[in-house]
């Protein structure tokens, strides 16, 4: 038997009910279960639930895009980045290391403080989810390791 594909809706806000991302207004998330295409926390909670379920999902730092590792946050002389781009905070980047996207946090003087961890590292979220549909994945999706289809993937 195949791993199932869930679509569902969600409200992601942190622990102090700042909304950080819904889906409210657009088309619902689908994804193939087991392969960790959303993060272990919310899978964990949703693999539980069925089509019409709604449930208020708290996923720890640790179980969600992992603790701030200190060791990714560091100071990069100006003089490093192209001087014909204004720097601001809040600016992504991504450098020769793959999978690995740095957000410029703090700007001083020549001195640029960037920090490679996710931006939802290290913090406590809450899902407010509702599934809307669930179903076995097909064969072509579990060897693709991705959903076909409606909120998921098009091949063309």
């Amino acid at each position: 038997m195949n791993p199932r594909v869930v679509t569902f809706h969600y409200t992601l806000k942190d622990k102090q009910g700042n909304l950080i991302d819904s889906s409210e207004g657009s088309h619902p998330l689908s994804y193939l279960e087991g392969v960790g295409q959303i993060i272990a926390g919310l899978e964990e909670e949703i693999k539980h639930l069925k089509a019409g379920d709604k449930k208020v999902i708290s996923v720890d730092a640790d179980k969600g895009y992992g603790k701030k590792n200190a060791e990714l946050i560091f100071d990069v002389p100006k003089s490093q980045f192209p001087q014909d781009e204004e720097l601001t905070v809040g600016m992504m980047f991504q450098t020769d290391e793959p999978d690995t996207v740095y957000t410029i946090t703090e700007i001083k003087g020549e001195s640029i403080i960037v920090d490679g961890n996710h931006p939802l590292a290290g913090v406590d979220l809450v899902f407010d989810v509702q599934i809307i549909n669930t179903r076995e994945a097909t064969d072509e999706e579990v060897t693709h390791g991705h959903v076909h289809g409606e909120g998921g993937h098009h091949h063309h």
